[in-house]
């Protein structure tokens, strides 16, 4: 692996854990009730799950490894989206928005996950 590609792997690991940091903060204020309560606590699993297979994609063993990783990154990346979406619609104006940054932020997620996935298993084939 290249230092830049190591890098951008470095950066990436970052991102991962800092949407889940962020998650974990909207989730702070998020008001308490039965629905929102679960919503937010399968959140709270599917944001981190992404950080932490990010995480062990980093140290694969294998470029199939890695590529599992990242799947599973992407897979619980869209879930997190469906959480996101599926909290009460009645937030205040300041909570949708950070929803609203959220889903972004995750929709971008997605994006990347979708390019790395795409390009390692492109080189797979061609060896």
């Amino acid at each position: 692996m290249s230092d830049n590609s190591k890098t951008h792997g470095r950066d990436l690991e970052e991102r991962t854990e800092k949407f889940a940091k962020m998650v974990r903060s909207f989730i702070k204020k998020l008001p308490r009730w039965f629905g929102t309560i679960d919503d937010a606590r399968q959140l709270m699993r599917s944001s981190g799950s992404v950080a932490a297979n990010y995480s062990e994609a980093q140290s694969a063993i294998s470029r199939r490894d890695f590529i599992y990783r990242t799947r599973i990154c992407k897979k619980e990346i869209r879930e997190s989206i469906l959480w996101l979406r599926l909290l009460d619609n009645s937030l205040s104006s300041e909570l949708e928005l950070k929803r609203n940054e959220l889903v972004k932020e995750a929709e971008e997620l997605t994006a990347i996950f979708t390019a790395i996935n795409k390009k390692v298993e492109r080189n797979v084939k061609e060896e």
